[in-house]
């Protein structure tokens, strides 16, 4: 199948690059298809989309792309470009940005980013627009205004740098727009009173106005009450819109608890201005106290719906797309919840929400696990396995052995077949693992203590193996096979005065007993006088430690 993708793909970039856009659509389409997790393909896809000027096609794409590698970094670039052909340049920026922090030196990105912000300014370009110019000049009171050094000055840097904020709140400056957007231009008060009206329809927070000018009628909300005391009275400021009032009510109620009374206020918010999302996902934020999920989702994409028409904030989009993922997480439906974190993560790559993101992708997998744990599948896996162990076919028992312990993690009998698979392949660090993991599982299991006993024997560490195998031998003393394996381990250690030492080194007892005086005598004249071994053994206490020094090799005891 990877072949045919790849196929598909190489004939699709052919159509692009010879300008068959609607060919090279349907060929990534066949291969988005058949490999639906290729990133590469939706990003070129994207760009065909972009090329037959459907841009919202285009968008979708790119976000697949990104939203499947967020590291790819001409995902962005795609995602960037169909904001910008679709207008939505603060989100082109946020986008090209995005991408800088992933290669802050693509040049790519930092082209299209300046692009973007030009565009961004819309009309503010034509302080270099030749017809803006001819107006200004014909125009009497702009060319009053022009005679001023300052004034002259201004408007030069504001050619040379249309995006300056500063610039762009000069008053004279301010003036010379007035004019070419067809407002009256009085005194500068006049013209920011008249500006400030202009961005208030648009704009969901307002700052208090302090010239001096009085404010429009229709964006004045006073509260006042006659038979209350100035500091009972509730401040309100004078350009809030009705629906921001509803707005703070409804946060004031939110806040108490009073869900209700919240949800009436954020609905009387939305009907008095319909384009604002925060309206929505605030009646979200209640439904999601209330556990109500299916309204709460609901509102939470219209708010996602409402944001992109209006241009929102990047950050509140993917707050709403956060929320929705936490719904999902409430209902337990975790791949969604993932779904929806990489759309919040996909406009504002927030660390907190990829840690969400990440905990519940651990949660995911071990809800798959446990959806896939079948006892009785396991029996019958184990079964197959031990029919191919018996024929010595071991790397088909294996994939058997895998596929039961996959069915059922918790049985130890699993690890131990396994474990004697994985000995018979020669694969002995595997082969020690799984018997550990069964004797995790059931510390009785006696095969696993064999298993691992005979594990350790293969990679010749023979003091552990002795100690493996001595434990084996308190759970059942009459195992002849631990009995048997002790002594093998016994034998091969006395050729291996390195494993000696260690294991002495590694016994505590053993220790105890070289660093008696007494006992450094008695090892002393055994050396020199062997027949003193017989009467050192009629002594119940020394012949114990004697015997202990035999058993762990550290005492040779010849034959013959």
């Amino acid at each position: 199948m990877v072949s045919q993708v790849e196929e598909l793909k190489t004939k699709a970039n052919g159509a692009f690059a010879a300008g068959k856009n609607d060919e090279a659509i349907n060929l990534y389409t066949q291969a988005i298809a058949l490999d639906e997790k290729n990133h590469v393909l939706y990003s070129n896809r994207s760009a065909a989309y972009a090329k037959s000027n459907k841009y919202e096609e285009a968008l979708k794409d790119a976000e697949k792309c990104v939203t499947l590698k967020p590291d790819f970094v001409k995902g962005y670039s795609r995602k960037g470009a169909a904001l910008s052909f679709l207008k939505r340049y603060d989100e082109a920026i946020n986008v090209y940005e995005e991408g800088l922090k992933i290669d802050p030196n693509n040049q790519q990105l930092l082209t299209d980013l300046e692009t973007a912000r030009k565009d961004a300014t819309g009309g503010l370009n034509f302080f270099n627009d030749p017809q803006f110019l001819t107006q200004l000049m014909t125009n009497p009171r702009a060319r009053e205004l022009l005679k001023d050094p300052e004034t002259a000055m201004l408007m030069k840097m504001m050619q040379q740098n249309p995006n300056n904020p500063s610039l762009l709140s000069n008053p004279k400056i301010m003036k010379l727009l007035g004019i070419v957007l067809g407002i009256d231009v009085g005194d500068e008060n006049d013209l920011n009173s008249k500006m400030e009206s202009e961005s208030a329809a648009s704009s969901t927070k307002k700052e208090t106005n302090t010239s001096t000018t009085k404010p429009t009628t229709s964006n004045t909300t006073t509260t006042t009450t006659t038979n209350k005391k100035p500091e009972q009275t509730k401040t309100t400021t004078t350009n809030q819109t009705p629906a921001e009032i509803e707005k703070e009510k409804g946060n004031e109620a939110y806040k108490k608890k009073d869900f209700e009374t919240a949800l009436n206020h954020y609905n009387k918010a939305t009907e008095l201005d319909p384009k604002n999302m925060t309206y929505y996902t605030n009646r979200a934020a209640v439904y999601y106290e209330q556990k109500q999920w299916d309204d709460c989702l609901k509102e939470c994409q219209k708010a996602i719906e409402i944001g992109r028409e209006s241009k929102a904030d990047y950050k509140i989009i993917a707050k709403a797309y956060a929320r929705m993922a936490n719904v999902k997480t409430q209902e337990k439906d975790y791949e969604a919840a993932i779904k929806y974190y990489n759309h919040s993560l996909s406009e504002h790559r927030n660390p907190d929400i990829l840690k969400k993101k990440q905990e519940i992708e651990k949660l995911l997998k071990e809800q798959q696990q446990s959806a896939y744990v079948n006892p009785e599948l396991a029996e019958e896996e184990k079964n197959k396995g031990n029919e191919y162990f018996q024929k010595a076919d071991y790397p088909t028992a294996l994939k058997h052995y895998t596929e039961a312990i996959k069915r059922n993690p918790n049985d130890a009998k699993l690890y131990s077949n396994r474990a004697a698979c994985y000995t018979k392949l020669a694969e002995f660090q595997l082969a020690l693992k799984d018997s550990e993991e069964g004797i995790k599982i059931d510390p009785n299991f006696l095969k696993c203590y064999l298993r691992k006993g005979h594990a350790l024997m293969a990679m010749k560490d023979f003091g552990q193996a002795m100690a493996t195998f001595g434990k084996a031998l308190e759970i059942d003393p009459n195992c002849q096979e631990a009995v048997d394996s002790y002594r093998q381990c016994s034998v091969k250690s006395d050729d291996d005065p390195e494993e000696v030492r260690k294991r002495a080194a590694n016994d505590p007892e053993i220790q105890q007993i070289l660093s008696d005086p007494g006992m450094r005598l008695i090892l002393e004249q055994m050396q020199n006088e062997p027949q003193a071994l017989r009467d050192h053994l009629r002594n119940p206490a020394i012949a114990q430690k004697i015997q202990k020094l035999i058993d762990s090799g550290i005492i040779g005891i010849r034959h013959g």
